[in-house]
């Protein structure tokens, strides 16, 4: 059914209590009077400026009523003839006792005509007793046609606005630009368009990295998510060449959206492995190869100390994190963000991980989830179940050949000649070592040359290697037993 035909059907049901909540008022009001041309009713807007205006007649009269609450349900009480009523921003005269008992009065009577009371905001908030009696309607999100129309009469807007000279528009552009807008109510859409257009006076391929960060500002209210400007390529990443293939397998049908029958789309991965070696670098890469906005959950934001109100921080962010896709959804060190008292949190945690579970199984946009992990026995046993992630990867420690690729990696990032110093013996050296590790080495190996005020050395990195314990040391135990478990039940990232 459309949307149209929604909002028809509720009307001939004379549904007493309509609750509609969205930031684009003129656009839900058009569409009442549109339905007009399926439902004959007297219908009447009211707002606390104008008062009670009857809006389904050629002209609009002025109001007769007082504009205050009180006076205008006493008017809705005793009208001659059923009718639609549309109260803009009604919902805060609810806290006067009388107004609420007026209106439950309204919806409850049997012996006249029934009325249809219909409460737009951007926010609806009805106390119990009316919440009962209330029917929620979601306008829907304007489709790709919707969306394509409404860019072009942005780029029209520009024509008319600078003499006639018409947006530079690539069609190429245009498509992609709408399809990064769905997602969007029509009137957040058009004013990210409308930006885009103005700012340069065209639409190209180079709007799109704007058009997400547009995006997500205005998706990303609460605060829960990180838009993470800076991913990675590949090639920025040592190792991992298991991982890379199987990534790069899956992007043509997680970009495209179009997998072939019988093949479900790519839905996630959880990188578990050693600190320090690379998770979370890959999870950028992982965004940078589909060539899809990063975003980061962070966990700490969503605990409230009031109840339900976490549950209800994940849902939105979560919720936005749909409207963003195509993206890439990252969960960095998820252990500590699930791994709570249990029961001796009231049960919090279990709740938080079974909205969280929900959101993995029955999500329908095309959002990548990528969490990393430090402690498989931090891990809830239900989030590791076959099915939850389309892979568990492991993130060893790097091997000779790899280490081999991080110090030639880390050095050219610094500007420095790698083919002038023996990388094969530096990664023997550094057996044992992750490749943050090897970073600080170098790091540290490049203040000590400057000290000396001398070049930097393989005598002088050898030194620092000598001189560092790295983490397989120091936590020998527990790294030994992370990749014991691994060794049998995750697939190896390198």
């Amino acid at each position: 059914m459309s949307e149209l035909q929604d909002l028809v059907a509720l009307i001939r049901a004379n549904t007493p209590l309509i609750v509609i909540e969205t930031a684009d008022e003129p656009r839900v009001v058009a569409l009442f009077r549109q339905s007009l041309t399926r439902v004959w009713r007297a219908m009447w807007r009211w707002s606390i400026t104008e008062g009670l205006r009857r809006i389904d007649i050629d002209r609009e009269d002025a109001s007769e009523v007082a504009p205050d609450a009180s006076a205008t349900l006493h008017a809705i009480r005793e009208a001659p003839q059923r009718g639609v009523y549309l109260l803009l921003d009604f919902d805060p005269y609810l806290r006067y006792a009388g107004t609420q008992r007026m209106l439950r009065d309204i919806l409850l009577r049997r012996d006249c005509q029934p009325h249809v009371i219909v409460m737009i905001g951007v926010k609806v908030e009805l106390p119990p007793e009316l919440d009962a009696l209330a029917s929620r309607f979601t306008p829907r999100l304007p489709d790709a046609n919707a969306l394509l129309k409404l860019v072009r009469e942005q780029v029209e807007d520009y024509a008319r606005e600078h003499g006639g000279r018409r947006a530079r528009a690539d069609h190429g552009a245009m498509q992609q630009i709408v399809h990064n807008l769905r997602g969007l109510s029509e009137i957040d859409a058009r004013r990210i368009a409308r930006q885009l257009i103005f700012t340069d006076g065209a639409l190209c391929m180079d709007d799109l990295p704007q058009l997400a960060r547009l995006k997500f500002e205005l998706l990303n209210k609460s605060g829960h998510l990180h838009y993470e400007y800076d991913t990675a390529r590949f090639a920025d990443v040592a190792g991992a060449a298991r991982l890379k293939r199987w990534v790069e397998q899956r992007r043509r049908v997680f970009v495209d959206g179009d997998a072939p029958p019988g093949l479900d789309a790519p839905k996630g991965v959880l990188l578990l492995g050693v600190q320090g070696c690379g998770k979370s670098m890959l999870a950028k890469a992982i965004a940078g190869n589909f060539g899809v906005p990063l975003v980061r959950l962070d966990f700490g934001t969503l605990y409230n100390k009031y109840h339900g109100e976490t549950e209800a921080n994940l849902r939105q962010a979560l919720a936005s994190t749909e409207q963003l896709a195509p993206c890439v959804l990252w969960i960095d060190e998820i252990e500590k963000a699930l791994s709570g008292g249990g029961d001796g949190d009231g049960g919090l945690s279990r709740r938080v991980l079974g909205h969280l579970l929900t959101w993995m199984a029955e999500r329908k946009g095309r959002v990548f989830l990528v969490a990393t992990a430090n402690q498989i026995d931090a891990l809830p046993a239900e989030l590791l179940r076959k099915g939850r992630f389309d892979e568990i990867f492991f993130v060893d420690l790097p091997d000779a050949t790899t280490r081999e690729e991080l110090f030639r990696l880390h050095l050219s990032r610094r500007g420095l000649d790698a083919a002038g110093h023996d990388l094969a013996g530096l990664a023997r050296a550094a057996d044992g070592f992750s490749g943050a590790e090897i970073e600080q080495v170098i790091v540290s190996a490049l203040y000590a040359a400057h000290g000396q005020a001398l070049p930097l050395s393989d005598f002088t990195l050898h030194q620092e290697l000598r001189a560092t314990r790295p983490l397989s040391v120091l936590m020998r135990e527990q790294v030994d037993a992370l990749r014991a478990w691994a060794a049998e039940r995750t697939v190896p990232a390198h």
